[in-house]
Order: C-alpha cells, then sequence, then structure tokens
C-alpha cells in the first residue's frame, strides 16, 4: 500500500543534549537515576521568571529595552490602557519585537548558575501564560504532529497526550479561565473517550479551582507522576517537537507531571493500551466501559411484502400441482419458510431500529425462495462434518492480480489487476455479452428484443477498464446484478452485470481505496481507504451518506454486519471497530493485534467476529462484549481472507502462506472427545513429533518445518547435501510454504495446501460450500 507523508526521525534532526550544561534553548531530559526511564527537561515556574527578568534587567538591558518588555507583558494580558500609558510616558513607537528578540540583549554570562534554562525560554513562557489560547493552540499543533507522524510510534504518542490534556484542562480551571476550560474539554474530549471515558466523565464535572482541589481524581493526577512506556525514538521525536515549537506549556507539564520510561525500540508498542502504563492504583485503560454500551445484534427484520409473496407462491405451487413432486417441495419449503418467520420474529431487530432500504422488489423475492432452496440442501458441519472446497487457481497474471470476488450463485468471478481493469470470467462456461452500441432502447419490447442487440461474442470473459490506477478491492451484489470496485484513483465504481458497463463513479475519498463492500441486502456499500476513513453509500447518491473517523492509520477492510445496522472496519493501527450506521459513531474498539488487520468476518447470527492479518494471527471476538473468545495460531504468512460457515461453528482462513485452514469456533468437551477430532488430533501430534529433531535452530527457515529435519538426517546417513537438496525441492514443487515454525493452536482442524497459490479470497456459500481464489505464483 502507498503512504502519506509521515514524520520521521533521522540523524539530521535535532536531539535533545544528555549533558547536565544544557545547549541555549534546548531542553534536554534529565536522567533519574535509572536506565530504562527518562523525564523532560525542568522548567522554571512563574517565581523563577519573575527572578530572572529582574536579575537580567539590572545586568545588562537598557532602560529602553525593560520599557519594551514591560510593554510586551502588559500586552499580552489585555491591559490596553496601561499599555497605552506607558507607550505615551515612555515614547515609545510601535512594538513588532519579539521575547526572544528582547532576551537576546542579555548575556549569556548573567544568567545564574542555578537556571536551568536560558532567559528567552522563561520570556517565552511568560507571554504563553498570558495567553489564554496558548494551551489550546499548543494541544491542537501537538495533536495535528501526532496526526502526521510514523504509525509505529502513533500509539505512545497518544497515551502521552491523554496526560498533557488532563493537566493543561485543570490549569485552566486553577488560573480562572473557566470559560476557556469548557471549550478545551468540549474540544478534545473525544480524543480520549474511548480508552478514559470514565475519567473524561469526572473530569468534565470540574468547573473552578476549588473543584480541583476537592476532586479525588484530580488531587490523585495533580499528586502522582502519570507513567507512559515510549521507544527512545517516539521519546526523543516527541521532545523535539516540544522545544522547536516553543511549546514551554506542554514541556512543562510533561517534566512535572509524567514519569516516561524507555523501553528498547527494537520491539515496537502496538497498542495505546501497552503504552498507557498510568498511576500506580487508578484503572487506566477503560475500554471494557467503551465496550460495554448497548448495540443490537439481531437480524434484520423480514419485509412483509416479502413475506406475504413468499407464502403467497408457495402455496399456488401446492394448489396448481397436488400431489406430484413439485407440490411435495413447495410444503417442505413452505414448513421451512414458517420456521424461519419464527426465528426472525423472535430474533428480529424492531422495524424501527432497522436501517432504511428501499421498497422490495421481485428480485428480493425471488433471493428469498433460492435462500430456502439452499437453506434444505444445507450440510451441516461442525469438527466432524469439515466443508469441501472449490480452489479456483488463476494463472499468468503476471503478479499483478490484487483481489478476487466470485458471486453468490457461482456464476462470476472477478479479479483486480495493478493495470487498472476488472476482469470478469464466467464460471458457467456461458458467453458474457454486452449490448451493441447502435441500437434504440425505445425499440425494445420483449427478451427476443434485448438478445437481439446483445453483441455477438463467444467469449465467457471479458475486461471492465473505467480506473485509471490498481484495483485494490471487489465485491457483488446478492442478486448478481451489480459489481463495485475501489481502486487507488480514490474512487469507487458501480458496474452493471447485464451491460458490462460502468454505471456511477463514486468520488470522496481524498487517498487510495483499500476495500470495499456490499451491504448484505444490497443498495448500501462502504469503502475503507488510506485516508484513516471509511465511508458508507448508498447506490443511488453519488456521495458518502456517513464518515467513520477514528482510526489513527489505513483502514484496510470493512464489513457489513448481517443485519446492515453496523460495519466492521480493520485498520494498520492493529485495531478493528465497530460502527453505528446510523449514528455514524464507533460502539466498540477490539484491541490485541501485534500488526496490520487486513480482513474481518462476522458470523451469519451476528454474535461473532473474527480478524487477522500481518500478525498471522486470527483472532475471535464476541461482538456484544467485546472480548477476545481466543486467539489462533498455524499460519506463516499473511491472513488474506476469513468465512464463517452458515452456522457459525467453524471459521475458513487463507493467507499468502498458499493454505486454507479450518478452525473450530465453538469448541465443547463432548466435540473434543469425537472419534474423528481424536483421530485428527493425533495424527497431527504424530506429525509435528517427525517433523521435529533436537537440536534444530527455531529460527531458521525450513519447509513446512521439515526442511532442517531433511538435513540433517540427511547428513547423519552419509547421503550428503544433494540428497537433502532434492528432498527440499521436491516439497517446493508441491507448493509447501517456507517459513519459520509456528505453534499450532488446538482450534485448528485441517489444513489445505495449494500448488504456489496464496489465497486471496475465500466464501462460504448458502450450501456450505467453501470457494477460494488466488494466483498462481511459479
Amino acid at each position: 500500500m502507498s503512504s502519506g507523508k509521515k514524520t520521521e526521525w533521522t540523524e539530521d534532526s535535532p536531539a535533545p543534549d544528555n549533558n547536565n550544561n544544557n545547549k541555549a534553548g534546548t531542553p534536554t531530559p534529565a536522567q533519574n537515576g535509572s536506565s530504562g526511564s527518562s523525564n523532560a527537561a525542568a522548567a522554571n515556574n512563574s517565581s523563577n521568571t519573575g527572578a530572572a527578568s529582574s536579575s537580567a534587567g539590572r545586568s545588562g538591558a537598557s532602560q529602553k529595552q525593560v520599557e519594551k518588555i514591560v510593554l510586551q507583558y502588559l500586552k499580552s494580558k489585555g491591559y490596553k490602557d496601561a499599555e497605552k500609558a506607558l507607550r505615551e510616558n515612555a515614547n515609545i513607537d510601535g512594538l513588532e519585537t519579539t521575547l526572544s528578540d528582547l532576551a537576546s540583549a542579555f548575556p549569556s554570562n548573567e544568567v545564574g548558575s542555578d537556571a536551568n534554562i536560558p532567559n528567552w525560554i522563561l520570556f517565552y513562557n511568560e507571554a504563553e501564560q498570558g495567553n489564554p489560547d496558548a494551551y489550546s493552540q499548543s494541544y491542537r499543533e501537538l495533536r495535528r504532529w501526532i496526526d502526521s507522524s510514523l504509525d509505529v510510534y502513533k500509539h505512545e504518542l497518544y497515551a502521552a497526550s491523554y496526560p498533557i490534556f488532563v493537566h493543561s484542562y485543570m490549569d485552566l480551571l486553577v488560573r480562572g479561565l473557566a470559560e476557556k476550560a469548557e471549550e478545551f474539554m468540549a474540544l478534545y474530549s473525544s480524543d480520549h473517550a474511548i480508552s478514559h471515558g470514565r475519567d473524561i466523565g469526572v473530569l468534565g464535572t470540574l468547573k473552578t479551582a476549588s473543584h480541583v482541589e476537592e476532586n479525588e481524581l484530580a488531587k490523585l493526577f495533580r499528586a502522582n507522576k502519570y507513567g507512559i512506556r515510549m521507544t527512545r525514538v517516539g521519546f526523543e521525536l516527541l521532545l523535539s517537537f516540544l522545544q522547536d515549537h516553543h511549546h514551554t506549556l506542554l514541556m512543562r507539564t510533561v517534566n512535572q507531571h509524567l514519569n516516561i520510561r524507555t523501553v528498547d525500540g527494537t520491539v515496537p508498542i502496538s497498542s495505546e493500551a501497552e503504552a498507557d502504563v498510568g498511576i500506580t492504583g487508578h484503572t487506566q485503560n477503560q475500554l471494557d466501559l467503551f465496550n460495554s454500551q448497548d448495540i443490537a445484534l439481531g437480524s434484520a427484520p423480514l419485509d412483509a411484502f416479502v413475506r406475504d409473496e413468499v407464502d403467497r407462491t408457495l402455496q399456488h405451487e401446492i394448489g396448481r400441482r397436488a400431489k406430484d413432486a413439485t407440490s411435495r417441495e413447495a410444503a417442505a419449503l413452505l414448513e421451512t419458510f414458517a420456521k424461519v418467520k419464527q426465528e426472525n420474529s423472535t430474533n428480529a431487530l424492531p422495524m424501527r431500529e432497522a436501517t432504511p432500504m428501499p421498497p422490495p422488489r421481485g428480485v428480493d423475492v425471488d433471493h428469498q425462495m433460492a435462500n430456502l432452496k439452499a437453506l434444505r440442501k444445507r450440510i451441516a458441519l461442525g469438527p466432524a462434518a469439515l466443508p469441501s472446497i472449490c480452489m479456483y487457481t488463476l494463472h499468468n497474471s503476471g503478479g499483478n492480480m490484487n483481489c478476487a470476488a466470485v458471486s453468490e450463485d457461482l456464476s462470476l468471478l472477478a479479479g483486480g489487476f495493478s493495470d487498472s481493469y476488472v476482469k470478469l470470467w464466467s464460471l458457467k462456461r456461458e458467453p458474457l455479452r454486452g449490448f451493441q452500441s447502435n441500437f434504440y432502447p425505445a425499440s425494445i419490447n420483449s427478451e427476443e428484443d434485448i438478445e437481439s442487440v446483445r453483441e455477438k461474442t463467444t467469449d465467457d470473459h471479458r475486461k471492465l477498464i473505467g480506473h485509471s490506477g490498481p484495483v485494490y478491492g471487489l465485491d457483488m451484489s446478492f442478486d448478481s446484478k451489480y459489481l463495485i470496485s475501489c481502486s487507488e484513483d480514490k474512487t469507487a465504481r458501480l458496474w452493471s452485470l447485464d451491460t458490462y458497463t460502468n454505471v456511477v463513479c463514486y468520488k470522496g475519498h481524498n487517498y487510495p481505496v483499500w476495500d470495499v463492500s456490499f451491504a448484505p441486502q444490497g443498495f448500501y456499500f462502504a469503502t475503507a481507504s488510506h485516508d484513516r476513513t471509511a465511508r458508507l453509500w448508498s447506490c443511488d447518491h453519488i456521495y458518502a451518506l456517513r464518515i467513520f473517523a477514528g482510526h489513527l492509520s489505513d483502514v484496510n477492510c470493512v464489513r457489513f454486519h448481517p443485519n446492515s445496522k453496523y460495519i466492521v472496519t480493520g485498520s494498520s493501527d492493529k485495531s478493528v471497530r465497530l460502527w453505528d450506521v446510523q449514528r455514524g459513531s464507533c460502539v466498540r474498539v477490539f484491541t490485541g493485534h501485534t500488526g496490520s488487520v487486513d480482513c474481518v468476518a462476522i458470523s451469519p447470527d451476528g454474535r461473532v467476529m473474527a480478524s487477522a492479518g500481518e500478525d498471522q494471527t486470527v483472532s475471535v471476538w464476541d461482538l456484544g462484549s467485546g472480548r477476545c473468545m481466543d486467539t489462533m495460531t498455524a499460519h506463516t504468512g499473511p491472513v488474506y481472507s476469513l468465512a464463517f460457515s452458515q452456522e457459525g461453528t467453524l471459521l475458513l482462513s487463507g493467507s499468502a502462506d498458499e493454505t486454507v485452514r479450518a478452525w473450530d469456533i465453538k469448541r465443547s468437551a463432548s466435540a473434543s472427545d469425537h472419534p474423528i477430532i481424536t483421530q485428527r488430533r493425533d495424527e497431527r501430534q504424530q506429525q509435528q513429533q517427525q517433523q521435529g529433531v533436537d537440536g534444530d535452530d527455531p529460527e531458521a527457515m525450513d519447509v513446512d518445518g521439515q526442511e532442517n529435519g531433511a538435513k540433517k538426517s540427511a547428513t547423519a546417513n552419509g547421503t550428503g547435501a544433494a540428497t537433502a537438496a532434492a528432498e527440499s525441492k521436491k516439497r517446493d514443487a508441491a507448493g509447501i510454504w517456507k517459513s519459520k515454525r509456528v505453534t499450532e493452536s488446538e482450534s485448528l482442524l485441517k489444513t489445505w495446501r495449494t500448488k504456489s497459490t496464496p489465497v486471496y479470497n475465500i466464501m462460504m456459500t448458502k450450501r456450505n460450500l467453501a470457494v477460494a481464489t488466488g494466483a498462481f505464483t511459479p
């Protein structure tokens, strides 16, 4: 993925001086005696400022310069009458000189030996304190700088900004600027509401200086230093920013109220919770409180028109063809539909809470009928009954294929390419014929007329050209009538699969769009972008209906909840978020991944969510509580796609390690004791024992954990390196991924290996057939 402009730390960047004799104008970290801990440079209080000013005035400054300093002070405080009187009496014309320019008149040797920072910083600090908007301006610049910093340091910088925010707010109250404090809280409290919502609520009730002195939480913050874990580079970046921009108020807060402990920079801090140590004895990460808000996970209500039409159609089939096979099938479908209606009436959302949808059409009735037929023929999956997998491998792609999608009825396969086009294949080997360009729509009166104006081609594939950049995401509507694509060109395009033409181009994102997804009921779709937002669109509007902002980095993937009331997004900031479609607000945050989240999936019942990505682990989450149910390992490459079985008991994952793996989501004691499960577990353990060789280097690269063993065995038997190399080559030809050994979780049920084909997409049909897609990489 391409990335935007980022703030980097280089050797040429100004670094804090670690010596006790500070350079002029450079606040430095003070060593606290421990190897893993540092604090920001000390900043003098107002009494020291006054002392330094008077000392300098007596020593080296002229009377005119002192008068200018006093005039600047009166101006910063807003004493207009006093400023005017002094200007007239002292005969001072125009004042454009800054305090730093005035301070340059003071010789450096006039600074007392007990002073820790130069006089010009003292003057600047006094002027900043005199500005009621200084805290808001400084904090706003700090947040803007953090937003543009490198992703690897954002978590720790955001964690450090929270205590700075708290103390800035309380400082405004102590100084009697209650209105400014209230405005400050209103502007920036949302930045920390997710992780510190309870504390923000308490602090928001403080209105005066006496409240700060009496409130238990405020006293806790004032009496204790707030612990933060940062990498050394992140800590130096923060200090450099504060000193380069002369944010002495924030620098003083960092020095007085933060206890920053530096850690080894080679191990990145993966989350804000990991960086936020907080105050001993006080609960810092209040994410569980945020994740406890009510959400509606029920299924979408069945439309009355669709319900009545399906009933009428089935009753008509029973009455028209009495006692034949069609009638018996219709009676069975009617019985199944009665159960579906009963479950829907029990678990469905109230109509007032459902996402607004356009009036139902005949295609919705046909889709419901197809679902009923698939439900009757569905094979129940479980640990003892694994799915069949149909694998579509695309050859000669040249490494340009970025994404793939298969229609729900298994009639079409689509691929997105770096050459800026989408390619379609007919899985039924039927010609994909569009319309001729020279026909008159008014002459179309029947289906025969439509067929007569179609193209006379026999090709079962065709290209859709329209994007001006690589295509990164694809999805098809539930009725296989439309295809949505997204691209590096910042747009999403809607394509008709009847005419094979571009219908609408949706513009709104400011950067490349990484993923796109249709809602289960169609009409709406969502996009995920490099601009750190996801957006909700409807097919009949060219502008986004909602913008979901809150992720700290790229939003890589997006999926709808089965009831279309929520969407789930995964991001490069290593978190997953659940968003309310109607309100546009975040209602759940899931943290725990150590790498970018590249794919998410939600179970058909809407209760469980799975996520995976670059950290090669698959995490399963309970959407109701926001808790992690299981973290499963076995993949040896980034995970590209996830799919649940229709019962929600199994999860399939496709990865860059050229495998598809099946996981048991709802493990139980009875299931784990099943003979098939026991046999499979014993076979896997036996295989792992055969692959493992005592003394192997655990960090060495091997082929499915066997290459090192093969080499050592060959050497021990005297067959030489040639035999081992031939064995390794044979395994490579079988398409086995070279990787480090990974401990396999107990949840892993089975692994299917492909032949040199990373799995880009995997889906489950309504009948529980798994369909995987990938591009062959020779």
